[in-house]
């Protein structure tokens, strides 16, 4: 869903996927041929939020930005990041080529310089800087996706992942019906059920109109019996 705020509204990229059930609201920017998966959070609430390209937001993220008449607390993501499922920050610039971990909380004047990684359900303190140079977090998005050793290994992952979604996503189409069977065809007001559908009612009345029948003649013989006794 895209929301304005006030006069601000989002101002997204052609080349960039947005899940049908992602929220992004107010002056927030994203880059070309970056993706918003399902779930995720992108609001401004005072301040301006920017996303570069490239860069993978994942489920239930939420990435804020805040700011009054006092304070102002703007948040950037740069180019090739992925932010992870459950992720929380706000008010933070992320660096290009970052990784942030499921469950990992940003916050307030923190600062991730390029290509650093915060590890999953980190907490990054307000006004906290992460340097680059998490080697554990590069090899695990390595072996994830496969990709040679480097110093760039978390860009190249939000790269080719957000590659692989925007293609994958691209397909998505709303179901106006998605139950397992197939749904009957609706009638017109007035319309007359189709002949089987009679049929199989007028079947259903004789049955039930036998049966009544039958259990009266019993509960007549049952009288008869007991007042011959």
């Amino acid at each position: 869903m895209i929301l304005s705020s006030g006069t601000k509204r989002p101002k997204i990229h052609s080349t960039a996927y947005v899940a049908p059930s992602a929220i992004v609201a107010g002056d927030v920017t994203i880059g070309a041929e970056s993706a918003v998966l399902h779930g995720a959070v992108v609001t401004s609430e005072g301040a301006p939020i920017t996303i570069g390209s490239q860069s993978v937001v994942m489920e239930g993220a939420v990435i804020k930005a805040s700011g009054g008449s006092a304070l102002q607390f703007p948040c950037a993501v740069g180019d090739r990041c992925i932010v992870g499922p459950l992720a929380y920050v706000v008010g933070a610039t992320i660096g290009s080529g970052c990784f942030i971990a499921g469950g990992a909380q940003v916050f307030n004047g923190a600062t991730l310089e390029d290509g650093s990684a915060v590890a999953h359900r980190s907490l990054i303190r307000a006004n906290e800087r992460v340097t680059a140079g998490s080697g554990a977090q590069a090899r695990h998005l390595g072996d994830i996706f496969n990709l040679e050793a480097g110093d760039d290994i978390p860009a190249r992952a939000a790269e080719a992942y957000a590659k692989f979604l925007r293609k994958t996503h691209a397909q998505d189409s709303a179901l106006e019906e998605h139950r397992n069977v197939k749904p009957a065809p609706r009638r017109r007001s007035g319309e007359e059920p189709p002949p089987t559908q009679a049929t199989q009612v007028d079947k259903v009345v004789d049955v039930m109109m036998l049966e009544l029948e039958e259990m009266e003649q019993r509960r007549q013989a049952a009288i008869k019996r007991q007042k011959g006794r």
